[in-house]
């Protein structure tokens, strides 16, 4: 298909059109429709694929085929020859617009101040950048609020088609080297890039960039950004989740922060009397136990990984037997299913890592370990543990 049919590069707000289908074409997710015209972009340059319908029907994607062909995805097989109606979701294709033209903003102005590369862009729910080099957060702040600056300018956003004498004089950003014509998106004093995107007229439509994150990645970052209506929204989830959490905690929008952080130091004050109140707790309960044994078995309720890890290391370490086995039961029986019971054995002098296997495949489990500790989960009944865990144990370590 020629570029003089590709209706989304002369009027990127153009939202319906008609045409002919020229093809269809039966393929394994539906039907690849080519027609005379389209106002359909085809996804391509970290850009998505428009959506919308045909004569009602729904186009699901839209891509360029190698030979510069653009087919367009549908359930539903149509007539070459027939005449149909195609619509834009045009929120759709706006905010990618927006998104887009947002992009090139804060790419053209990371490139005139670090001369960092975008290696990587991706836009969905959020915009994915990734660039050649590295930031502070301070510096992606000035950036964002320089990108911002240059969208309240209203500055106007032109698409240019320069001759091949006036390309070689352009100092113009690519991710690839070009030949033959090459569309460039100018933004002025920000960006000058070439692109096979759509974008708005002006940098006021964009309405606003905000960033979301910023990671170190292969040798750059990788930031995630929103724009325009996805700004909106970010900030509408945001906002909401807010009102919930000042609504639980009784506070005022601007004592949320501090608000939470006085909950976090509390949960930490009484994490650490728990773990007071469980090592006096550990240390009574191994008190009352027989010493000289060669194979210990201890039952205890409502113990999580770590506690169950740490009771079984001091019920090892206290002597008290060659090795500690000790089990918490931690759902009950459902169904006529085995219960799950969290288990956690220690050593003293066997090496338990060899025989994990035979333990988990006798009592229906799942874990292991080091030759001093193992852990993991049995799905069996207590009575069974407590009935031939001992001696199956010995058996196997021949004690």
């Amino acid at each position: 298909m020629s570029e003089m049919n590709e209706l989304f590069y002369k009027n990127p707000y153009l939202t319906s059109f008609d045409a002919i289908v020229t093809s269809c074409e039966t393929v394994k997710k539906g039907y690849e429709i080519t027609l005379s015209d389209t106002c359909f972009y085809p996804e391509g340059g970290g850009q998505p694929a428009d959506l919308g319908t045909l004569n009602g029907i729904s186009v699901l994607d839209v891509q360029r085929k190698k030979d510069g062909t653009i087919v367009h995805l549908t359930d539903t097989p149509f007539e070459t020859g027939l005449t149909v109606h195609g619509e834009i979701d045009w929120p759709h294709r706006f905010s990618l617009m927006q998104n887009h033209s947002g992009e090139h903003i804060v790419s053209g102005l990371i490139h005139k101040k670090f001369g960092y590369d975008n290696v990587g862009y991706h836009m969905s729910d959020v915009i994915t950048l990734d660039l050649s080099g590295p930031l502070t957060w301070d510096e992606l702040m000035e950036i964002e609020r320089e990108t911002n600056q240059v969208i309240w300018d209203n500055r106007p956003i032109n698409i240019i088609y320069p001759s091949d004498a006036e390309i070689e004089n352009l100092d113009y950003r690519s991710k690839k080297e070009l030949s033959g014509k090459i569309r460039i998106v100018e933004i002025p004093d920000a960006d000058l890039c070439a692109c096979c995107g759509t974008h708005v007229y002006r940098t006021g439509e964009i309405g606003l960039v905000k960033f979301l994150s910023m990671i170190n990645y292969k040798g750059g970052v990788r930031i995630e950004m929103v724009a325009g209506d996805l700004a909106l929204k970010d900030y509408d989830r945001k906002l909401s989740s807010n009102q919930v959490i000042q609504r639980l905690l009784c506070l005022k929008p601007d004592e949320i922060a501090e608000g939470v952080k006085k909950i976090l130091d509390e949960s930490q004050n009484k994490d650490l009397k728990i773990a007071a109140i469980n090592k006096k707790y550990n240390e009574l309960k191994i008190a009352s136990l027989p010493n000289d044994q060669k194979i210990l078995l201890d039952f205890e309720d409502d113990l999580n990984g770590i506690e169950l890890r740490k009771f079984c290391d001091s019920l090892k370490n206290s002597g008290k037997a060659s090795i500690s086995a000790v089990f918490c039961v931690s759902n009950a029986n459902t169904d006529g299913e085995p219960p799950a019971i969290s288990y956690c054995i220690g050593s003293s002098g066997p090496d338990l890592k060899k025989i994990s296997k035979e333990l988990n495949t006798e009592f229906n489990g799942k874990g292991g370990g080091s030759s001093e500790m193992i852990q993991g989960t049995f799905y069996t009944d207590r009575k069974k543990l407590e009935a031939e865990f001992s001696t199956f144990l010995k058996n196997l370590l021949s004690l």
